[in-house]
């Protein structure tokens, strides 16, 4: 298996490469690497924005053989939560960094001025990057590394726009042009490395032990992928698909969840969107499916008529969810201009659209003013979300300072904890599905929605008692620790099931049982769970926003005492765990 790890020190512009065939063997790579490296190379304590913070970039040893198997896992630790932060993304970034010869990348220390990195095979190059510091469109930002650096087609870039920059809580990292690092604020900790961007080129080549055995797997990964139903949504609707089912369910968070109910649902939906505005569909690198929508927004040039700038914004149900229906926003274009303003700044949208929707009826409570807003905010008005999302990059005033640190920090500092809906200090994902999904963000070490998919939960299961919610979302969470250390899609969790993936692993000369990959997901659970903990994470201090007891769900008013015993469940399970 590929087991080079790349470090860089910024703080005196070095690096080296170690051979870790350790570390790689035992636990796969992903998740299971990059606990291990921080662990290694980051006190706990650290500063989230100091230049003791760490992030590392992990792959996994099926990229770029089979695919769908092309996802990144960043871990370091979060500006926003205060510990554990792990985010992936797909794009181009695995396949090329597989490509440049690495498992991993760590990067550590500061740097004294803005640089770039260009990582090409066993060479580190810090480009000097004050020329693009202050450029606060990412996609600029793009566009100028483009024309400057070689590669088109096998280099992945990874950078920020100015939120990154400004060090709000929430900046995500845009990598090519439609995937992002998105959660928890690893654009952030860029910035406070002064960092803009990373590009690699990996021009390297994969050759299996077992070639025959590996054109079988192979074959047959793909077959199931592009001719069973496993993937047909996304590629279809991509998983825009689940706005008018979760509506209809009434679990679609509709003004900061005063509802879960949107009568503009159809309006915003995949199906609308795939109708009125989709321009194309594109894939990761290494995938059949192409679940990437991308909707094409005509903007009017402002004296000239019937003149348009035509731009491409990426979809998906999150975004609609953040960005549409938690904002009353049920227009299609209102939609695709705000998402395109997060884009630009490189603000994660999903927090974003949390934070401004608790503005907006902190507002019409009288717990905020005008002087703090500066602009209305009101439930449906897109322009009024444009320019307060411009105050959160700008941060003109200290109510924008604060509302760029999260919705929890602003909550603490002006009050309405109770319609602040954020779980462990990251904003709630679009899902109001009932007790599991809720409990999920809670207890999920990445406190999100793809931690252990408790809405999945709450639809297909209808009895539960407290506990064994715990056990089953915990027992999930276990298993897709590793599928985050493989790093697959997790749209792809239908078709790399244990047994075909134990067999995927002979053709690279591996011999991993269905036995050893469930212990080892278990394991690389606990490390992480330990390591969330000595950061400073205690779940006996959960708060449970108030707000979700009060909104009907799919599964009726949710019983406060129900997540009460679950979460005490919890504390005692994860005591005993570690």
């Amino acid at each position: 298996m590929r087991d080079s790890v790349l470090i860089i020190d910024l703080n005196d512009y070095t690096y080296e490469i170690q051979s870790r065939p350790d570390l790689f063997e035992k636990w796969i790579g992903g998740t299971g690497v990059a606990v291990q490296l921080l662990r290694e190379h980051m006190d706990p304590k650290a500063d989230p924005l100091g230049e003791e913070n760490v992030i590392v970039f992990a792959t996994g040893p099926f990229t770029p053989a089979y695919p769908l198997a092309s996802k990144t896992v960043a871990m370091f630790k979060s500006p926003l939560t205060g510990n554990l932060g792990e985010s992936h993304a797909g794009g181009r970034t695995a396949t090329s960094i597989a490509n440049a010869g690495y498992g991993a990348i760590v990067i550590k220390g500061a740097s004294e001025k803005p640089v770039y990195l260009v990582i090409e095979n066993e060479k580190v190059h810090f480009r000097d990057g004050r020329v693009l510091w202050g450029i606060e469109d990412s996609l600029i930002v793009g566009r100028i590394i483009a024309e400057n650096e070689s590669g088109r087609g096998i280099r992945t870039m990874m950078r920020i726009g100015g939120a990154g920059e400004k060090l709000v809580r929430y900046a995500c990292v845009t990598t090519e042009t439609y995937r992002h690092f998105g959660r928890l604020g690893l654009g952030a900790v860029f910035g406070s490395k002064r960092i803009k961007a990373l590009i690699v080129r990996g021009r390297g080549k994969f050759l299996p032990s077992d070639p025959k055995r590996f054109r079988e797997i192979y074959d047959e990964i793909y077959r199931t992928a592009i001719a069973s139903d496993a993937m047909k949504k996304y590629h279809l609707l991509g998983t825009a698909e689940n706005v008018i089912p979760l509506n209809e369910l009434n679990s679609l968070p509709t003004r900061n969840l005063t509802s879960a109910k949107f009568e503009k649902a159809e309006e915003i939906s995949g199906e609308a969107l795939a109708e009125h505005n989709l321009g194309r569909r594109i894939a990761c690198s290494h995938c059949p499916i192409a679940c990437i929508h991308l909707a094409a927004l005509r903007i009017p040039y402002e004296n000239e008529p019937y003149f348009y700038k035509t731009i491409m914004v990426s979809y998906d149900y999150e975004l609609i969810y953040a960005l549409g229906s938690m904002l009353g926003v049920g227009s299609r274009e209102g939609l695709l201009r705000l998402i395109h303003r997060v884009e630009c700044y490189g603000l994660d949208a999903m927090s974003t659209g949390v934070c401004l929707a608790w503005a907006t009826e902190a507002l019409k409570r009288g717990i905020l003013t005008r002087d703090h807003t500066i602009v209305e905010l009101s439930f449906g008005d897109v322009d009024g979300y444009l320019k307060a999302i411009d105050y959160i990059y700008e941060q003109p005033n200290e109510f924008y300072r604060n509302l760029a640190m999260g919705v929890d920090h602003a909550s603490d500092v002006y009050g309405g904890k109770d319609f602040a809906l954020s779980f462990g200090g990251n904003e709630m994902p679009g899902y109001h599905t009932g007790h599991a999904a809720h409990i999920g963000f809670a207890t999920g070490l990445r406190h999100s929605h793809l931690d252990s998919a408790g809405y999945s939960l709450d639809q297909k299961v209808t009895e539960l008692t407290p506990q064994e919610a715990v056990d089953r979302l915990v027992a999930e969470e276990c298993w897709r620790q590793v599928l985050s250390s493989l790093v697959v899609c997790f749209f792809a969790r239908g078709v790399y099931k244990v047994d075909l993936i134990s067999r995927a692993f002979e053709p690279l000369g591996v011999e991993v049982t269905e036995d050893d990959l469930v212990r080892t997901g278990e394991e690389i659970y606990r490390e992480k769970l330990k390591l969330k903990l000595e950061m400073g994470f205690k779940p006996e201090d959960m708060r449970i926003p108030g707000r979700i007891f009060e909104i009907q769900s799919l599964r009726g008013k949710l019983d406060e005492d129900f997540i009460r015993e679950a979460m005490n469940y919890y504390v005692r399970k994860v005591r005993e765990m570690i």
